[in-house]
């Protein structure tokens, strides 16, 4: 997510899950002259939470240092920030996973699949305008902890899921299932 920290309402937005990491309050409210603002965090997140389907032979992706899925976000006034984020892992390749997904994506809009940021095949935005860069033209970092190598993207460059491989070995694949919604970018209209 580096690459989101350039914009000022990301940074608010940042600094506001910063405070909500360090209490132990899931939600949060405030109002002060008509404009509010939400916080929230959850770690029920699973495929059907993102809107997609559960890779038959996955199950959660266990790691003591992180946690299998989180959703986190917040709402002040207008603006609006979500990541939902389920990671998996299974014994079967990187590629099944890929390509059970691009069926069940199709439903939101044209698949655009990227490897290491950049486009692979013909389509290089969709007409929606998603690409494989963020909002800015930066390569996103839709994970925490990994730069996926492989993923399959649909949506709007403000609200778009990503099915991303984290990592594949010969009898192991961890995989993400994330949506974002992302602050429209004022600047650009």
């Amino acid at each position: 997510m580096n690459s989101f920290i350039r914009t000022p309402r990301v940074a608010v937005a940042l600094a506001a899950l910063a405070a909500l990491a360090l209490g132990d309050v899931p939600a949060a409210r405030a109002q002060n002259n008509g404009v509010s603002l939400e916080l929230h965090a959850n770690e029920n997140v699973s495929a059907g939470t993102i809107g997609l389907p559960h890779f038959p032979t996955s199950h959660p992706y266990k790691n003591s240092s992180s946690d299998s899925a989180a959703d986190v976000g917040f709402t002040f006034g207008r603006v609006h920030f979500r990541v939902m984020a389920s990671k998996y892992t299974t014994n079967a390749s990187a590629d099944q996973v890929l390509d059970f997904y691009r069926t069940p994506l199709a439903r939101y809009g044209e698949v655009l699949e990227c490897e290491h940021g950049q486009p692979v095949g013909a389509l290089t935005t969709t007409r929606d305008g998603l690409t494989c860069a963020d909002a800015h033209g930066h390569h996103s970092h839709v994970h925490a902890d990994v730069d996926s190598p492989h993923e399959l993207r649909v949506g709007t460059p403000e609200r778009y899921r990503v099915v991303a491989i984290e990592s594949a070995e010969p009898n192991s694949t961890q995989f993400a299932l994330v949506y974002l919604e992302l602050p429209k970018d004022d600047d650009a209209h």
